[in-house]
């Protein structure tokens, strides 16, 4: 039976240290993986559009096109309407013979949709690339917006966001569909970041953006900004996803599931955070006091057998059955016995009175009855009736529970071996020969005990000179052991290695292995014909040689029959005792114990891992993760991009482009935070703290963050489109006509003209 499950309880967890054994605690429940960000179904709201009838010349469509999310809303609304994703799928339905376009979080409805998922934008830019996948974003937006267009466009002046020193390219074809497509009788642009600063009343100040695809520093005086100082750090949330997908494929190779893009924004969203001192936190970060609360568990769907356990009443049938089984078998066994027991003593009895009748009867009939009954001679028939009597004897000890006590053997003779061959008759010559074999077993048996003796004696002489030299010469002695150790070591790692290579076909070792099949292919016999010779592999003593190599490698048989394992064990406890250097600690069970791996705390946490569970299999572990994400805003080498961290770049623009102390001063009055990418927590405190190093000491400076760092763009541009400036920097389409689509006009929050 299998369960479809995600959440569940984890196993007791094992807290420890160096020092400590581990603890029980529960660990906390796990995280559960994003799904898929389909939002269903988002009705239409006319109301906007109703309402802009009063004054259609004022009332604009304002739209935040981001490369991660596109936010559209009416100039006097308050917030947004849709904040969808700039993503299209398209999909053709062969039953109805339509095509289909999903656009948004519509396009995440199923596999077949994601399986055709496009971008409007370049890969990690904010530029526009994708001009049919952009027509259907704005199409949606406009449809959800109420637009009904009846006169063949939108009718209502249009306000979009650009990013800092876009392409006159993108602009021009933005302009063409605008004013072409949709009728659009005005359009106006902006930078987003510009218009968060507006709306959170800044005039003069330092705007530094860090957002979807990338981060900017922008200075700003009088309300203008000087574009020609800003600067671009090649960094934002869409690297962050990656950069934390890499860590994890590299991380958990091996990962079941599948991990998404969006799963990754997700996780860098909700579980990493600015360290105020990196370094100093990530050398102890994997430390066992407190990686509980620091490691972060994410568990993704999972499939697990789950073994049904039976009741204590089917436990007690079970055991009564078991119990009954027993009893019967030990009755047949018992009446097995006894019928043994019987036919032994009626054996018994019959040879014993063959052995009467012999007394009395010649020697020609005796010869006679034991050549009848297959017996070699009377010694014989002794024979069996003394080890009958035994048998039966140690049978009835047995059964009445009697313990034997062992006899001792009787000093045997062989008499006939003193008598020459031509004084013996047939019969005379079996039973010398017959002594002769019992004097060899005899023999042997004294030898056997007597080298067992001379090894024992052998061993026992060892451990006195070897306890000797540790009396006398303890340094030497262990020296002796520790490198006695090491050797043993040693071996496992490359018995260890060796598997290892010949489980990988790449490896010399499997080469070789292969080679050697290839080689025993080649030079055996092609082909076998009838009457012809067979293959002679094994007749020379070299060829069983090939068997260690193709299976083992390189490896004697002594390597392979000896105990490695025991060997270790036996020389550690020697060090335990008698090495006061040597602890518990140094052991290489202790060495090999997950509670003090530093590698299982990074994989898996300070809890154990059971290798057949699917739902630990199915799990990620966020720890280091957690800081080593966000920091590379400030140090990008992290990441091996080769330019400034953004606190570096903030203090280039501030001490070198701007050398007047009233300038550098009304910069350093606000320093202002937006766009998603600086919601980490610590962001704010980490940009102050260190900022505060590259300035003078009596310098004075303010660093806020933006009310709402992901919206505050889009209203920024609504309260600017309401207001004066708006109709002024707007561009016409009777301008666009008489102009050309590169036409733009300048003002104080949107690109400049080069």
């Amino acid at each position: 039976m299998t369960i479809t499950s995600v959440k569940t309880i984890l196993p007791t967890r094992f807290a420890a240290n160096s020092t400590e054994k581990p603890a029980a605690k529960p660990p906390p429940e796990p995280y559960h993986a994003q799904d898929f960000p389909f939002k269903g179904y988002q009705a239409p709201q006319t109301d906007g559009f109703e309402r802009s009838r009063a004054h259609p010349d004022t009332s604009a469509i304002v739209i935040d096109n981001g490369a991660h999310l596109v936010k559209a809303g009416w100039s006097f609304d308050k917030n947004p309407r849709f904040i969808i994703p700039p993503v299209m799928s398209r999909y053709r339905d062969r039953k109805l013979n339509r095509q289909c376009n999903f656009v948004g979080h519509d396009a995440y409805l199923d596999a077949t949709t994601r399986g055709q998922l496009r971008g409007a934008f370049d890969p990690g830019s904010s530029v526009v690339g994708n001009w049919d996948v952009m027509e259907g974003v704005l199409d949606y937006m406009f449809l959800k917006l109420g637009v009904d267009g009846s006169n063949g466009g939108v009718d209502r002046p249009i306000v979009m966001t650009e990013p800092i020193a876009n392409l006159g390219y993108p602009r021009r074809m933005m302009n063409e569909i605008l004013f072409e497509c949709y009728s659009a009788p005005s359009v106006s642009y902006g930078i987003d970041s510009l218009f968060a600063y507006r709306y959170n009343k800044g005039t003069d100040g330092l705007v530094v953006s860090s957002s979807h695809t990338s981060t900017h520093v922008i200075p700003v005086l009088g309300g203008k900004p000087l574009l020609s100082n800003c600067t671009r750090l090649n960094w934002g949330g869409l690297q962050n996803a990656e950069y934390l997908m890499k860590l994890m494929k590299l991380k958990y190779p091996t990962f079941p599931a599948r991990i998404t893009d969006n799963q990754m924004e997700d996780l860098v969203r909700n579980h990493c955070y600015v360290s105020q001192d990196y370094d100093r936190e990530l050398s102890g970060y994997l430390d066992w006091t407190g990686l509980e609360d620091r490691d972060r568990v994410i568990q993704y769907p999972f499939t697990e057998h789950i073994v049904v356990e039976k009741t204590e009443e089917e436990l007690a049938r079970i055991a009564e059955r078991k119990k009954e089984s027993g009893r019967r078998l030990q009755e047949q066994a018992a009446k097995m016995r006894l019928e043994k027991l019987v036919k032994k003593e009626q054996e018994l009895e019959y040879w014993k009175s063959i052995q009467a009748t012999l007394a009395s009867e010649t020697k020609k009939e005796i010869r006679r009855i034991l050549e009848s009954e297959e017996l070699k001679d009377e010694a014989h028939l002794e024979r069996m009736i003394r080890d009958l009597e035994k048998s039966i004897k140690r049978s009835r000890n047995k059964d009445l529970g009697i313990e034997e006590t062992e006899e001792q053997p009787e000093e045997m003779s062989f008499p006939m071996l003193d008598i020459p061959d031509d004084q013996l008759d047939e019969a005379g010559l079996k039973e010398k020969r017959h002594q002769r074999l019992m004097k060899s077993n005899v023999d042997a048996r004294a030898r056997a005990k007597a080298e067992k003796e001379r090894e024992k004696a052998r061993v026992e002489e060892e451990e006195r000179l070897d306890r000797e030299k540790r009396e006398n010469n303890f340094e030497a002695w262990i020296s002796e052991r520790r490198a006695n150790r090491q050797s043993i070591l040693q071996r496992i790692k490359d018995r260890d290695r060796m598997k290892a290579d010949l489980g990988n076909r790449k490896s010399l070792a499997s080469q070789q292995r292969m080679k050697t099949l290839a080689n025993l292919a080649s030079d055996g016999p092609k082909k076998r014909r009838r009457g012809g010779d067979d293959d002679d592999f094994g007749a020379n003593d070299d060829d069983w040689g090939v068997y260690r190599t193709v299976a083992t490698g390189d490896q004697s048989d002594e390597e392979e029959e000896e105990d490695l394992g025991a060997m270790l064990n036996g020389a550690e406890a020697e060090l335990l005792q008698y090495d006061p250097e040597f602890t518990e600690n140094h052991t290489l069970a202790a060495q090999t114990d997950w509670t003090k791996s530093l590698v299982h705390g990074f994989l898996r946490g300070p809890w154990p891992f059971d290798p057949e569970s699917q739902r630990e299999a199915h799990q990620l572990h966020l720890n280091v993760e957690r800081i080593r994400v966000p920091e590379v805003v400030f140090k990008p080498s992290i990441a091996g991009v080769d330019q400034a961290g953004l606190i570096q770049i903030a203090a280039d623009i501030v001490n070198q482009r701007f050398s007047g102390t009233e300038d550098r001063a009304r910069l350093l009055k606000d320093v202002f935070l937006t766009g998603g990418n600086t919601l980490f927590s610590g962001f704010e405190d980490r940009f102050r703290s260190e900022l505060r190093g590259y300035l003078p000491i009596d310098a004075e400076f303010n660093v806020r963050r933006a009310s709402d760092p992901v919206l505050d763009a889009w209203k920024g541009a609504a309260q600017w489109a309401s207001g004066a400036d708006f109709g002024r920097s707007s561009v016409t389409r009777q301008e666009y006509l008489e102009k050309g689509s590169e036409y733009i006009k300048e003002h104080d929050l949107g690109n400049a003209t080069w």
